[in-house]
């Protein structure tokens, strides 16, 4: 699948993949922070932003979707990062295309299972009324009444987009619902990915625990755990130039 991606930046590739429901834009502000010392893919993963929908969405595919995007721009190999579900990607990346990937960065996601817990937001995206939603805050009015939270309501407004005179999702909502469990699965592979390798979590988030240092060590044997202050699941928005600083650290390193 031809994914739509932004690049921006020169220097050595460094492609970064959003969490589900977000999109390539969520990284802007950190790509705009490293965009003198590399070359940025900014992804919209399948399913996601303006990239093509399809029924079929899993690791493996998505995985997929990134090595025909690193053969497209003539890439043999590049920095990877990749954020909760993109940190799902990325793995499955690194164990399918070992050689295609430098140096690896998960954020805020550990190799383990995940139960699904987006029930109720995906009860909200579905109960918005677009045929009948005549502005933008009609639609979150409609969704806040699921999802009280205003910051997680304007994240996931970000995908409303107007068509044919009304609203459209640009997620493929129906294939995600249908689909949920897909996103908390565990990596399963026989294959270990040697090079080095960052799991940055948040200091305030329970995505990645002292538990989970097994499963990482075995899957990614040269790899260390770090956790950033004062950040939770949101890393990238809540502490900017603390993941900026620290990915730039590990990737300089020798």
């Amino acid at each position: 699948m031809k994914l739509n991606y932004k690049k921006i930046g020169q220097g050595k590739p460094l492609i970064i993949l959003h969490g589900l429901f977000g999109s390539a834009d969520n990284w802007l502000t950190i790509a705009r922070d490293l965009e003198k010392e590399y070359t940025l893919y900014l992804v919209d993963q399948r399913n996601h932003g303006d990239s093509p929908h399809s029924e079929e969405w899993n690791y493996t595919a998505m995985a997929q979707d990134i090595a025909e995007l690193m053969e497209s721009e003539g890439l043999d190999s590049a920095f990877l990062m990749g954020h909760s579900m993109g940190g799902k990607t990325v793995m499955n990346f690194a164990m399918l295309y070992p050689e295609k990937v430098d140096k690896l960065i998960v954020a805020d996601i550990a190799p383990r299972y995940y139960p699904v817990h987006h029930e109720r937001i995906l009860e909200g995206l579905n109960a918005v009324d677009l045929q009948n939603a005549k502005s933008r805050k009609d639609a979150d009015d409609m969704l806040a009444k699921y999802i009280n939270s205003a910051p997680i309501r304007q994240f996931l407004m970000k995908n409303l987009t107007r068509k044919d005179g009304g609203f459209a999702w640009k997620i493929n909502l129906q294939t995600i619902t249908k689909n949920i469990e897909e996103v908390g699965k565990a990596l399963e592979s026989d294959n270990t990915f040697d090079k080095p390798t960052l799991f940055m979590g948040g200091a305030n988030s329970d995505y990645i625990t002292e538990k989970d240092r097994e499963d990482i060590e075995r899957f990614f044997p040269n790899s260390h755990i770090i956790h950033l202050k004062n950040a939770g699941h949101w890393l990238h928005a809540e502490q900017p130039e603390a993941v900026s600083r620290t990915i730039r650290a590990f990737l300089e390193k020798e």
